[in-house]
Parts: structure tokens; sequence; C-alpha cells
């Protein structure tokens, strides 16, 4: 497990840092070779190095782009754990915890869930897998949700995945797997898009400087849009600790 007194991502890279693309692929490659080596034997001793860290990819994209199911196929192909911001605050906003009571009464209210609370889920879950490699999706939203989650953590992803999709598609994709009366998802589906524009492209740019995004033609076929994402991960196999 990636546990250790002082969570692993404070003895890793630099923040402010610009990466060029194919120093990213490069690092895929480390990565790889690393875990395969030195995790595995530490392992097998018993012992994790506390020198190590996992890979994140960061996986953005409006409602309806298609990065959810785009992120299922690459932990399924590549072995990645699959984390969804939507999912976490979900599953904690049925306990009966603080943050549960908190997520809920945030609903409740039409606020925003604080980005802490959002980045603590998403850092436990990390911590808590004996995986290394992991897809976060959906998040960060904002550049508020970035900054907290590079002030908490401690780094910055390692790639960023960026899947775009003409709005008229969008809108259609989410109409499509949606029940009930069509002007009311048709709204709902506007505000979305605008939200999406508003604060999460910011991000997008953000690490576009940084040489960090590799943005996806997300129109095609499911199978189409995924040989697009591929040649990213092809320096991972499936092999390895899963979550």
């Amino acid at each position: 497990m990636w546990r250790c007194s002082s969570f692993l991502f404070s003895l890793v890279r630099p923040l402010n840092r610009r990466i060029h693309p194919q120093l990213a692929l490069n690092r895929f490659e480390f990565a790889q070779h690393f875990f395969t080596t030195e995790i595995l034997r530490t392992a097998n001793e018993g012992v994790f190095s506390k020198r190590t860290s996992p890979f994140i990819a960061f996986v953005l994209g409006g409602p309806g782009s298609g990065k959810g199911t785009q992120c299922m196929m690459i932990a399924d192909t590549f072995g990645f754990t699959h984390l969804s911001a939507g999912d976490l605050l979900r599953k904690e906003m049925v306990s009966d915890g603080e943050n549960g009571v908190m997520i809920r009464n945030s609903i409740k209210e039409g606020k925003i869930v604080p980005s802490e609370i959002t980045i603590r889920l998403i850092q436990k879950a990390i911590e808590s897998s004996e995986n290394y490699k992991f897809l976060i999706d959906g998040f960060p939203r904002s550049d508020e949700n970035r900054i907290a989650f590079e002030r908490i953590v401690g780094v910055e992803p390692d790639l960023v995945l960026f899947f775009e999709c003409p709005e008229e598609e969008m809108m259609k994709r989410v109409l499509s797997r949606n029940q009930g009366r069509i002007d009311d998802n048709i709204e709902t589906v506007k505000k979305r898009l605008q939200v999406f524009h508003t604060l999460n492209l910011p991000v997008v740019n953000y690490y576009s400087r940084k040489g960090k995004v590799h943005k996806i033609n997300a129109v095609g076929t499911l199978d189409e849009i995924f040989e697009k994402v591929r040649p990213l991960f092809a320096a991972f196999s499936k092999d390895g600790p899963r979550n």
C-alpha cells in the first residue's frame, strides 16, 4: 500500500516544472521499469520503498465527452485504478461521518462541496490502494480545485488527458442516456456545459502551458477513440497490483 507516516506525495517532484509531452511519455516508461524492479523487490521483502510515488493522470472533459467510459477501458487494458471524484463523493455522502453530513448539506443547499473534502477522499483512495497508477476522473473541475490539490497533496499530475468533443455531440449523448422531460434535461445539460467552459477550461489551459495536456478527439466509436488513447499508455502493462 501507499501508506506512510507522511504522505508519499510530499517526497516527490517539484510543482512548478514544465514537462515536454515526450518527457511525460518517458516518465511512463520509467514508472513501469521502476515498478517491475524496485517496488516488486521491496514488496517481496515485506517493505515498500518510501522513495516511490504513484503515477497520476487527470482525465478531463465536458459532460458527455465519454471520459468515464474511456477511463474504464484504460483501467481494464493497462491496469490503472480508476478514481471518479463523483463516485467517491456519492459513496461518502451516504456515510454517517462528518464528511457525509457536509456533502449532503452542500448538495441540499445547492453549494459546491468544499475542495478539501474531495481531495482528501482521492488521497485516501490512493493511499489505501496497492496500485501505483491512477486515473483521476472529473477532477480538478476548477482552478480552485487545482490549487487546493497541489497545496494539500503536494504534486501535480504526470499527465492530463482532455477529451475534446463538440457541444452538440455532448448534448446529444447526455440526453440519449437520460430519462424524463426533455426540456428540463436540455436546460440542465446547457447549464453543465456552461459551468464546464467557465471553470474547467482554465485548468486545461494551465496544464497546457506546462506541456502536460494530451488532447483526444472524442468523436467516433468507443474503439476508435480508445485507439487514440492507447499509445499514451503503451509503456504500461496490465500486470501489477490492482485495487
